[in-house]
């Protein structure tokens, strides 16, 4: 077989089968964009704005908003025009850019939300030692760390997979270019790749969750010995948020990347990418922000700014 690889682009057939599918998930993609561009931008403008929200806490969460807007931004506008337009092709550089967005931005959130676990742990668990133990520098390194290890792993997994021949075969049963979706058009054996990408899903999701998990059993043993119950409450607040995100974000890319041999259906995996690139960073502000006074009460002090400023 010819060891050809397009670089004309590729063909995304998404939900082709279903038409009325598409438009009705073209409608909610892009209702949930608006809402993840105006709910982290909010929650960005807010925390920097007031004082009080100057913590590590808000730092991260920060950073979290900021990684949702890069996401979302790199990946849904050709998925929009890919579900809204008749063509469905996308170039060859496009594409490249999707999966690195994917791969970088995608592993980043793991990892951010394990070290904002941490963050919560020594908040709850070393009170009194939190201000000592997590100063601004080591926090900044923290991110930085992130970062970094997640850009240089995803440079060499998405050089991995491109690097597959294709022989000819551009056309991808999905809806963007997702890493599981290039490998299955590859048209040689793949199994080196595919155990890259399970050892560094090992890396990126199972260890990153087991510390998670780790440090709240030690956040519940401490929440149950407080004896004040406004105490209890505020601790579960403070935490609560975080573990809804984490819960439903490690349970798709799970589904997605860590099951053995591709087992999920095409349609179930398309759903479930759908879900942590689309409905997750479009949740955070709300389940951040609802469930968190200090950051209602910073978000009403810039709507009274906004409207002061529009009414002057």
């Amino acid at each position: 077989q010819s060891n050809y690889t397009s670089l004309h682009g590729f063909i995304l057939l998404g939900f082709s089968d279903h038409p009325k599918l598409e438009m009705v998930l073209s409608g909610v993609v892009t209702i949930f964009y608006l809402i993840t561009l105006m709910g982290n931008t909010a929650i960005i403008v807010a925390s920097l704005l007031d004082s009080h929200l100057h913590t590590p806490m808000y730092f991260f969460l920060r950073n979290l908003s900021f990684l949702d807007l890069c996401f979302t931004t790199g990946i849904i506008p050709q998925m929009l025009v890919n579900l809204w337009g008749p063509d469905k092709t996308i170039s060859y550089v496009g594409c490249v850019i999707q999966l690195y967005v994917n791969m970088c931005l995608g592993s980043t959130e793991c990892l951010l939300l394990a070290v904002m676990s941490c963050d919560c742990f020594i908040a709850i668990c070393k009170p009194l030692h939190y201000l000592v133990i997590m100063k601004p520098h080591l926090c900044l390194k923290m991110v930085i760390m992130v970062w970094g290890i997640s850009l240089a792993c995803s440079v060499v997994l998405c050089k991995l997979t491109l690097n597959l021949p294709r022989c000819r075969i551009n056309l991808m049963d999905h809806f963007l270019c997702e890493l599981p979706a290039m490998v299955k058009i590859a048209c040689i054996d793949t199994r080196t790749v595919e155990m890259s990408v399970f050892a560094l899903g090992v890396v990126f999701v199972l260890t990153p969750l087991l510390l998670i998990l780790t440090s709240y059993g030690f956040f519940a043993h401490a929440v149950l010995r407080m004896k004040s119950k406004a105490g209890q409450r505020k601790a579960i607040n403070t935490c609560g948020s975080h573990l809804t995100v984490v819960t439903i974000l490690y349970g798709c890319v799970i589904v997605v990347y860590l099951q053995p041999g591709n087992s999920a259906s095409k349609d179930q995996g398309k759903f479930f990418t759908l879900f942590y690139t689309i409905i997750i960073p479009s949740l955070n502000p709300l389940i951040y922000t609802l469930r968190n006074k200090d950051m209602k009460d910073a978000l009403k002090k810039l709507v009274k700014v906004a409207y002061a400023s529009a009414k002057m």
